[in-house]
């Protein structure tokens, strides 16, 4: 799914995107176009979660996002309670760049990454967002939602494909189908 065009300058980051000040040598529009497990191919997610699970791993989320020279970037998030190491995150890639080869479900150049979710974990599933009731989150909708787009507060409760937050003041629920991102904001 395309957003609408951004202009000017920047730098994605887990935050999101940061503009980038005094960028004088930039020049023209840049588009972002993001899709999250939400948006990703059956297959490709099924592929994923097969090869994540002969590890004993669950497959946390899974985004597709556009490279700044070309191609695209498969970024797939893996967890275990104990949490993740290095070797896990080497063997899940190495498996799923074989299958990936073979099955070629995204056309195209793409770079595979895997990682653990961390401590600003992307949140893709209702399951996801009940383990996170009590954290403070930062959602991102698809389109505006009482007048926003924004927010970010503490996570109180999921039921029904719905998430209720308390920003500020006042408590926003929103519906899960409409959120383009959430992350957990850590706490230090």
């Amino acid at each position: 799914m395309a957003s609408d065009p951004i202009y000017g300058v920047f730098l994605y980051s887990t935050y999101g995107l940061l503009p980038v000040r005094n960028a004088e040598w930039a020049l023209g529009p840049f588009f972002v176009c993001r899709e999250n497990m939400r948006s990703v191919p059956e297959n490709l997610l099924q592929m994923a979660q097969t090869v994540v699970e002969g590890f004993d791993l669950e497959l946390w989320g899974l985004e597709l996002l556009p490279k700044q020279s070309s191609g695209q970037l498969l970024r797939v998030y893996i967890e275990n309670e104990g949490g993740v190491d290095v070797s896990q995150c080497e063997n899940v890639s190495r498996q799923l760049g074989a299958v990936l080869d073979v099955e070629d479900p995204i056309a195209g150049d793409y770079t595979l990454e895997v990682s653990s979710p961390g401590m600003d974990r992307p949140l893709f599933t209702q399951v996801q967002f009940e383990r996170s009731v009590e954290s403070d989150i930062r959602v991102k909708m698809k389109s505006t939602a009482v007048g926003r787009k924004n927010f970010r507060g503490r996570l109180l409760s999921v039921s029904d494909n719905e998430i209720v937050m308390q920003v500020d003041n006042d408590q926003h629920t929103l519906n899960i189908d409409q959120i383009d991102t959430a992350r957990v904001v850590p706490q230090f």
